[in-house]
């Protein structure tokens, strides 16, 4: 049978030495080689083999590890930002389909208060581009109406109830040190999903201790509770904050952990 390259398929404008590499994927599929190379890849996304909002491996690494030219990764690759599960930047290709990581502590989960995997529970969450509230701007030392990143989670059962609403807004030390929220600044117009459930542990491998302060209050009026939570890194810089409010009915609570920095 005849090789399937991406040149059968008119994608291709130039010869590349490394197409000679490609007869691995060859006869088993009619699709294009790039296409099929996609769904190998978004299998591995989705297994967690690469976490959500993580670099990619670069091109020759990909081509490398499935056997097939840079070529037919770069076209697989644009397949996948076209539907929108890899974003690329100057920093190179990223996941951006959600999930978890094969290694996600329950400790590490943002927001604080964000519910485990539920298949009948709404659970949505954007981020935005904007100037937070004066009590947030306060917090992390921003000077009012400076814009950062802000990010919104809200989510309830299955039936409707149990309702959780969380406004975490980022530091600008979290955006220069932590290069995986970042990159959503340029995508941050509140439309498109960002579940950051891996947000602590990208700032612990940043190398930034985390230092939690989280307060329980009871909303007067109301049977529910405010959880705010203040984080900051070893050096007592801020790194976000955290509003979330929740069916409850406790009094008020304060405590404090500390997450030491990765490696």
């Amino acid at each position: 049978m005849a090789r399937t390259t991406p040149h059968d398929h008119g994608h291709d404008h130039g010869h590349d030495p490394d197409h000679d590499h490609d007869h691995d994927h060859s006869q088993t599929d009619d699709r294009p080689l790039y296409w099929r190379i996609a769904t190998e890849l978004l299998g591995e996304l989705r297994d967690g083999t690469v976490p959500p909002g993580e670099r990619l491996p670069g091109e020759r690494r990909l081509a490398e590890h499935f056997g097939v030219s840079r070529e037919t990764v770069r076209q697989a690759l644009e397949v996948l930002r076209h539907d929108g599960l890899v974003a690329t930047d100057r920093r190179g290709s990223h996941a951006t389909l959600p999930g978890h990581a094969l290694e996600d502590p329950a400790s590490l989960a943002f927001p604080v208060g964000a519910r485990a995997a539920d298949p009948g529970a709404v659970d949505r969450a954007s981020v935005t581009w904007e100037p937070p509230s004066p009590e947030h701007a306060e917090a992390l030392g921003l000077a009012p109406h400076r814009p950062t990143l802000v990010h919104r989670y809200e989510s309830a059962g299955a039936d409707g109830g149990g309702r959780r609403t969380a406004v975490t807004s980022f530091s600008a030390v979290a955006l220069s040190e932590v290069e995986e929220l970042a990159r959503y600044r340029d995508r941050a117009d509140g439309t498109a999903a960002a579940q950051l459930r891996r947000a602590y542990d990208w700032m612990r491998r940043a190398g930034l201790t985390l230092h939690h302060r989280d307060s329980i209050t009871r909303l007067d009026g109301a049977p529910s509770m405010r959880v705010t939570r203040r984080v900051h890194d070893q050096y007592a810089r801020p790194l976000e904050i955290t509003d979330l409010v929740v069916d409850a009915r406790q009094d008020a609570l304060v405590y404090e952990f500390t997450l030491p920095a990765a490696g």
